[in-house]
């Protein structure tokens, strides 16, 4: 399947790279998508953030070359991209759980982690619902953060962002602006590749910003999912529609903005929408 060899394709590229700086920008383009995407399809196919399995790369082989001894530490940093013994150490310790000076001794224990190969496996006894939805380019107002390009760095921002925004009224205030399809409080990843990389707790509206930043979510077609629960139960969504519906759907994702929709503010059964932006094969 053209998906799964596009996956395999920038896992081999992550191979070839692994003592230069591994370019995010690259990955997407070989898998047809944006440096964003590309690292969310990645955790969810693979179950494991992409820099941690760069990492776990790096540091495999770093091991072997250590265990061989004909380099000194530093070298052996410097081969894989670590421009003091200190980031190095720390790295490698969170892999091995030693030290790198302890694998010259005998019976030191280390771990391989080798190449992912990426394979179709057969899933979807569930059903999901879904449509499609083509819109042209709406604008939000709404408060917003940086997002480091490592995704998983992010975290503990958004949540944060979320709580910041429900104590000191923000959600409230956004709320009486809203006026405008999607109808919903909306948490928008603003991630493509000739942008800054922005969430944004935002409301579709037409009305004046005021205090507020705003942004316009361009034209697209949506994959559009409906959910309720926790926000537990939006991840599993969205890891469901990465790896059961995505690769057999006909589309892959296109540049522009994923976006959640709230319908129901309440935290522990919320009625939810994940807008996925898409782009027919």
């Amino acid at each position: 399947m053209e998906w799964i060899t596009r996956l395999n394709d920038a896992v081999h590229y992550i191979e070839e790279h692994l003592t230069d700086e591994i370019d995010y920008h690259q990955l997407g383009l070989i898998a047809c998508c944006s440096g964003f995407h590309f690292q969310r399809m990645f955790t969810y196919m693979a179950g494991i953030p992409l820099s941690q399995y760069i990492r776990r790369r790096k540091m495999s082989l770093a091991a072997v070359d250590l265990q061989d001894g004909d380099m000194k530490i530093i070298e052996v940093a410097e081969k894989y991209g670590y421009r003091s013994p200190t980031a190095f150490n720390r790295a490698f310790q969170s892999v091995h759980g030693i030290a790198p000076s302890t694998v010259k001794k005998d019976g030191a224990s280390v771990k391989s982690y080798p190449s992912l190969t990426f394979k179709i496996t057969v899933k979807g006894t569930e059903e999901m619902n879904y449509r499609i939805e083509t819109k042209e380019a709406f604008r939000i107002v709404g408060v917003s953060a940086p997002l480091h390009q490592e995704i998983e760095k992010n975290f503990s921002v958004v949540p944060g962002m979320w709580q910041e925004a429900a104590a000191n009224g923000t959600i409230e205030k956004l709320a009486g602006m809203m006026d405008a399809q999607p109808m919903g409080l909306l948490g928008v990843s603003a991630c493509g590749d000739d942008e800054n990389w922005k969430y944004f707790i935002a409301v579709s509206s037409t009305k004046a910003a005021g205090e507020y930043e705003e942004y316009i979510v361009p034209a697209s077609t949506w994959a559009v999912f409906p959910g309720s629960g926790t926000n537990q139960a939006i991840q599993q969504l969205e890891q469901r529609i990465v790896t059961e519906w995505l690769p057999t759907s006909g589309y892959e994702y296109a540049n522009a903005p994923d976006i959640e929709v709230y319908l129901n503010p309440d935290p522990q059964n919320a009625q939810f929408e994940v807008w996925i932006p898409v782009t027919k094969k």
